[in-house]
């Protein structure tokens, strides 16, 4: 008889621990995202498309995000770089072929803040 309970003992215990294990199997949460304005992209799209934003303005990822926290909207520019965004978007689909002509590095070439005017000539 004690082989008997010991045994459904250990056949509940396991039904019991076969949620926790099957989470276990799930793959790990992905990290928190808050995409506004890159919907649909993949995270190595986005990944890619952050990577042009930082050349393109020469600046690291804080400059835009909170550190440890990318999903957070507390850094204002952040909602300016949406802004900017979708005023490319809406530029580059005026173009016949809907090809990207403008680019963040367009007006920016490498700097926070945009060019509005060409550099100074030196010399003759």
């Amino acid at each position: 008889m004690l082989r008997y309970h010991n045994r459904m003992y250990r056949i509940v215990l396991a039904l019991c621990l076969l949620p926790a294990f099957a989470q276990l199997q799930k793959e790990p949460p992905k990290e928190p995202t808050n995409l506004k304005v890159l919907k649909g992209a993949s995270g190595a799209e986005v990944s890619q498309i952050m990577r042009t934003f930082t050349a393109g303005l020469g600046v690291q990822c804080v400059y835009c995000h909170i550190q440890g926290n990318p999903a957070s909207d507390e850094n204002p520019k952040k909602e300016t770089a949406r802004h900017m965004i979708e005023l490319m978007k809406l530029v580059n689909a005026q173009f016949p072929d809907k090809k990207m002509h403008v680019t963040c590095y367009t007006c920016h070439r490498g700097e926070a803040e945009p060019k509005t005017a060409p550099e100074p000539r030196t010399g003759g």
